[in-house]
């Protein structure tokens, strides 16, 4: 076996909506292609051997014990890489259950998927499923030292990739909420929530967080100052700098028993308590200058008690903990090192702070604890006597914490509270040193003893002992109060050709709201007048720039098929789904052979829109208004026909729709009609007369009315948006040139090349086409091409793209040129294989008031030697074009019935109408 190919998916995608992050191996099976399990001796014995926890997996059987009935009977080895790889992940902590295993077109070669936890575990998962089933099937057996290794190796992975527990816990928080999140590229930092409403948190650190608190947080002695000052209880102590100053401090604070700890220390590191002789003070002073930054060392007076921490939230206590110091409790049999051992095989205890508990380490503080306590490692405990560790109560240092909440003293609550206001922090640990919780701190002797920024939530949402309390959720509360927004409307938009233009036409018609619009096309990543990067930009990853972006106020997404099919969509759930139209495109590309596999894959975008929300699809297309059965969401359609039966059926029924009707784009729901504007006078359907535009224009005027976009901006949009090339370069680009005309368009499949022709035969000139097509398109699709090329040129230029894709050259002209001969035996065409050499040659070619139709593989080159010639004039309203004028019977914006207001939305955008200043302000091209 070999893997040919392995994917990362990390949003919803053509396998499944709601299992976003999964593994795509293309694997080839190569000698036992066609060999089932059962023909393979011995094979079945030793998978149940090496892996017999695979009885839990149920399969199609449905029942425990069926996909191993399954290898039995007999299956193929593809899918029994798929379950091993989802046990393997199990098998270290990675619980997975989810996978689909489907053979390509190529005999042999299957397309394996499963999921995961974390992207890396994942990937080493599905190499080491692939070796252990080759080394069974070659040997019977796969050594349990070699298994061994795999399962430490992915829980290495796993321990590596994963969010600390504070992380863990207020993500998990976000997300009963409903809010999206995501890691960052940077410091730990994970985003919750989307564009403008974002927040950021590091740990339990937030966007709320005030530096000011931090910094003084970590000032012990600024903060004790501040406390002291506002007449909070704290110890008594001083700082000092050089160890001759040490004595004298211990006199100032009233002598022994004594604190030393590191003034700007953490996590217990360098503390030492409860001193009571020089030789001890001298070494916990060496222990606190190590282990403090700036060198200087706090000596406090040691107050007794027991320690907590209460954490303060938004200015609230949410929880209360009682923190044991590290310990181990005497059976009477067992020693002290026996006993740590034990204790340390409790599974919840791991290194670091990425468990519930931290194992307990021996270290030199972990001897002097022992000694003062007249004990050894080999001592044997009496039953019940508890032996010390650890002279500090972090859970970091192998404590454990025991939930007080319900215990704490109102008092206490009170200067708690006033405690996290007067250091000016949004999230704080404070730590205190009392007999007893439920009495005030003045009646015990109690003090607070320090205040953290970025506490530990662990000891709180999993105590060893008592009442787990959710301290995430009451920072989320913090950072998105119940009723705050915390997604940006989300518009995305997939088909086979239009998509480009769709979401510029979109994103402009959000722009007359006045909103920051974030969209992605096929031509650069773009925030409201500003290119963000060129390119291509229509993936997973591009989506999150948009995202993440915090002056994004609505995201427009063109989603292509290449990025849903390598990664997935990128993002959870939109709240527009559009799907224009599917025709056979990129077909035998990434294993999607048929335009139903395509119609699949793009359905995803429609798939994702939330229930809320609203899938817009093209009723003309039966590939597109199938997917209804797929959605979640309400479904809207768009037709060029009023007489569209499934078009009528969804509006009787109270359903919204856009139609193409009397020359009019109009809006419909029941029996009401809202006429929005004459096609006539939208410049983007070039005079009415692109039929393929007016439907790409129906499509964004129902995406945005959906969305709560109010009328007079979308109508403001239509007469302000232009098939140009600063606006939609490569999308219906007609330049005059004085005595003839010039179009460029991105067509390069024959779905587009018929929309175009739609437009092009309309002219009364002589009509020339600079034609050719990707070099990855399939043998019938450069026929084809040739053949509408045939049926809408008087003269043909077959040219070739500069990258061949893997094609010999003059491959794809010779495909083109037949499908040409097929049609139009005598056509008159020339095979000029650059691009640039095609171009120049149709333009010097060019009759008096002809058309010459250029189809690039560079829009901007094509652009730039068209203008080198100094055109006179882009054409935008064919004002110069000789053709038949397009219907104006009726009143622009007539309403027809009643007078309607968008749907309501959760996302209702302010629809003001720019004033001419503001329009001046517009930038082409954005």
């Amino acid at each position: 076996m070999k893997i040919l190919k392995t994917q990362t998916l990390r949003g919803p995608n053509y396998w499944s909506i709601r299992y976003t992050n999964l593994i795509l191996v293309r694997l080839d099976l190569e000698a036992i292609a066609n060999t089932p399990s059962n023909e393979i001796s011995g094979f079945y014995d030793g998978l149940v051997e090496v892996l017999p926890s695979l009885v839990e997996h149920f399969c199609s059987p449905g029942c425990r014990g069926g996909f191993l009935s399954r290898v039995q009977e007999g299956t193929m080895m593809g899918h029994i890489v798929e379950h091993v790889a989802l046990e393997l992940q199990t098998l270290a902590g990675m619980p997975v259950g989810f996978g689909r295993t489907r053979e390509t077109s190529t005999p042999g070669v299957y397309q394996v998927v499963f999921e995961y936890v974390d992207e890396q575990a994942g990937r080493y998962a599905a190499r080491a499923a692939v070796r252990l089933c080759q080394s069974i099937v070659e040997t019977g057996h796969y050594s349990p030292e070699e298994l061994e290794q795999d399962l430490a190796d992915l829980r290495e992975f796993a321990q590596d990739a994963a969010l600390g527990p504070s992380t863990e816990n207020i993500v998990q928080s976000a997300e009963n909420r409903g809010i999206p999140w995501m890691p960052l590229s940077t410091r730990a930092l994970i985003q919750l929530g989307y564009g403008v409403y974002q927040k950021r948190i590091q740990a339990s650190l937030s966007s709320n967080t005030g530096i000011l608190g931090v910094e003084l947080a970590s000032d012990k002695e600024g903060t004790k100052r501040m406390l002291q000052d506002a007449g909070i209880p704290v110890p008594r102590g001083t700082v000092i700098y050089y160890f001759d100053e040490l004595e004298q401090a211990i006199e100032d604070v009233g002598g022994y028993p004594i604190v030393i700890k590191p003034l700007d220390g953490n996590h217990g590191r360098g503390i030492t308590i409860n001193i009571t002789t020089w030789e001890l003070a001298e070494e916990a002073y060496d222990a606190a200058k190590e282990a403090s930054k700036t060198k200087a060392v706090i000596v406090e007076r040691y107050y007794r008690g027991r320690d907590h921490r209460i954490l303060v939230v938004n200015g609230k206590v949410v929880a209360v903990a009682e923190r044991v110091p590290a310990h181990v409790v005497g059976d009477g049999t067992s020693s002290i090192l026996e006993l740590i051992e034990a204790t340390n095989s409790d599974p919840r205890r791991g290194a670091g702070h990425d468990n519930v508990l931290t194992q307990i380490e021996l270290d030199r503080a972990a001897f002097q604890i022992l000694e003062r306590q007249g004990l050894t490692l080999d001592t044997i405990p009496a039953a019940g006597q508890r032996c010390y560790l650890k002279a500090t109560a972090n859970l970091s240092t192998g404590g454990i914490a025991i939930d007080r909440t319900d215990e704490i003293h109102p008092e206490n609550l009170w200067i708690a509270e006033r405690t996290a206001k007067t250091i000016g922090l949004d999230i704080a640990g404070i730590d205190v040193v009392t007999e007893d919780i439920s009495r005030p701190l003045r009646e015990v002797d109690g003090v607070i003893v320090e205040v953290n920024a970025a506490p530990g939530l662990r000891m709180h949402f999993s105590p060893s002992e008592g009442v787990p309390r959710n301290v995430g959720e009451a920072i989320v509360d913090m950072l998105f109060p119940p009723g705050t927004p915390t997604r940006i409307p989300i518009v995305a938009i997939t088909g086979t050709n239009g998509k480009t233009t769709t979401s510029r036409l979109i994103s402009h018609i959000y722009k007359q709201t006045g909103k920051v619009v974030g969209f992605t096309t096929t031509d650069g990543i773009y925030i409201g007048d500003y290119l963000v990067e060129p390119g291509d930009t229509t993936g997973p990853q591009s989506a999150q720039v948009i995202l993440q972006d915090p002056t994004v106020e609505v995201a427009v997404l063109e989603t292509a098929r290449g990025g849903i099919l390598r990664s997935g969509v990128g993002f959870k759930e939109c709240d527009i789904g559009v799907v224009l139209n599917v025709a056979a495109d990129h077909l035998g590309i990434g294993d999607i052979d048929t335009v139903e596999e395509l119609a699949h894959l793009k359905s995803v975008v429609a798939e994702t829109a939330s229930p809320n929300g609203y899938a817009v699809l093209n009723a003309d297309d039966p590939l597109v208004s199938a997917m209804t059965q797929r959605v979640k969401a309400q479904v809207a359609y768009f037709s060029m026909s009023p007489d569209n039966e499934i078009l009528k059926r969804h509006t009787q029924q109270g359903g919204l729709a856009a139609v193409y009707e009397n020359g009019y784009l109009s809006i419909l729901k029941g029996d009401w009609t809202l006429r929005i504007e004459q096609a006539a006078n939208v410049p983007l359907t070039m005079g009415g007369k692109a039929p393929f535009m007016i439907a790409n224009a129906l499509a964004a005027c129902l995406a945005t009315f959906a969305q709560g976009v109010r009328i007079e901006a979308i109508r403001m949009a239509l007469a302000t948006f232009q098939a140009s090339a600063n606006q939609t370069p490569g999308r219906m680009n007609l330049f005059n040139l004085g005595s003839f005309h010039a179009l460029v368009d991105y067509a390069h499949n024959p779905h587009s090349y018929e929309a175009l022709g739609g437009f092009v035969q309309n002219w009364d000139g002589e009509r020339v086409g600079v034609v050719g097509g990707p070099g990855d398109r399939r043998d019938e699709d450069f026929i084809t091409l040739g053949r509408l090329s045939a049926a809408i040129f008087d003269r043909i230029l077959v040219k070739e793209d500069d990258d061949t894709r893997g094609r010999p050259r003059g491959d794809a002209a010779r495909l083109i040129v037949e499908g040409i001969r097929q049609i139009q035996p005598n056509m008159r065409y020339e095979i000029i294989l650059n691009e640039t050499e095609a171009i120049n040659t149709a333009l010097d070619q060019a009759q008096e008031n002809g058309l010459v139709v250029i189809l690039p593989e560079s829009v901007r080159r094509a652009i730039q030697l068209i203008e080198a010639r100094r055109p006179l004039d882009e054409a935008i309203a064919l004002q110069s074009v000789e053709l038949s004028e397009a219907p104006a019977e009726a009143v622009t914006g007539e309403v027809v019935a009643s007078t309607i207001e968008p749907p309501s939305s959760p996302s209702t955008t302010n629809g003001s109408t720019p004033d001419s200043s503001e329009l001046e302000k517009y930038v082409p091209g954005a």
